[in-house]
């Protein structure tokens, strides 16, 4: 009940970053980012965190007996989904503007998620907030390069 999801978690983080490594080295150093930019080798460290803590929040919600839990899975797997699309929208097809659009709603998701799982487990939703925590900054990254470099369509 929690290897799964967090193996899940890992592997599509593992191809959004095959996905995007060009635009890694091609495209994104050249963006005019934000002076609170953090430096690129935090970001596996800090996806590698926050992909273990929505794999145990899974597993907490998969083995509790909550009728509600099938639901909440849902969500969680619908927000993991939006999560690896942002990947594919920002780097791969090099839009800010559809990243920005993809982000929005994965926050609002995460939320959702929150709200939903803290009536399964508490535990399960206070994992997630490391999480909400970081794309909420994300959005801020991706806003910021959408106004500064343009919407890449």
């Amino acid at each position: 009940a929690y290897f799964l999801p967090t193996l899940l978690c890992f592997v599509l983080g593992g191809i959004a970053a095959v996905l995007q490594n060009s635009a890694l080295t091609e495209w994104y150093p050249f963006l005019i980012k934000p002076a609170l930019t953090p430096p690129n080798a935090l970001f596996p460290i800090a996806w590698s965190i926050i992909y273990l803590l929505m794999g145990i929040s899974a597993g907490l919600v998969l083995t509790s007996r909550a009728r509600s839990r099938r639901s909440v899975m849902t969500c969680w797997f619908v927000q993991l989904a939006f999560n690896f699309l942002w990947s594919i929208l920002f780097f791969t097809c090099r839009s800010p503007l559809l990243g920005m659009i993809d982000i929005v709603v994965l926050d609002a998701l995460v939320v959702c998620y929150i709200v939903r799982s803290a009536r399964v487990r508490s535990a399960a939703a206070w994992l997630f907030v490391p999480y909400l925590c970081w794309i909420l900054f994300a959005t801020y990254l991706n806003g910021y390069i959408l106004v500064y470099n343009g919407t890449g369509l």
